[in-house]
């Protein structure tokens, strides 16, 4: 076992228009595109880590959490850039504004971070670590 997660799911009543925001952001940080399953839902593939993304299980309609926000890692700082602009160009919406540097409270480590939701109202963050000195 590696890391803490094995996969997370979002809902997304919609669930192409989900792929095409995902596969634009993940296409940034140098994540492949989503590949569909028989159920109809995006499987994302990452150093053995998944982001499933389709309709909810039970049928309902799909929510987002109220303070729930899911980060992801990018390689530079000039990716997290990339990312809230394929976001904001492929259905996402923003969020905390332009990506800022700034020390994070939960590391004490320089970052560079931008927020989005998804077309679905799903809050994402991606972050660049910034070397230490």
């Amino acid at each position: 076992m590696t890391g803490l997660f094995r996969h997370m799911v979002f809902g997304a009543d919609d669930p192409e228009a989900a792929r095409v925001f995902y596969d634009a952001t993940f296409a940034a940080i140098g994540v492949g595109p989503g590949v569909p399953d028989p159920n109809g839902r995006f499987i994302y593939r990452h150093e053995g880590q998944m982001l499933i993304i389709g309709r909810p299980i039970d049928g309902q309609k799909a929510t987002h959490a109220n303070g729930g926000t899911l980060g992801f890692f990018a390689p530079s700082a000039e990716a997290v850039h990339a990312w809230q602009t394929a976001g904001l160009t492929n259905g996402g919406s923003l969020c905390e504004g332009a990506p800022k540097e700034r020390i994070s409270p939960a590391t004490g480590q320089m970052v560079t971070v931008a927020y989005l939701r998804d077309p679905t109202g799903n809050k994402l963050c991606v972050v660049y670590e910034h070397e230490q000195a």
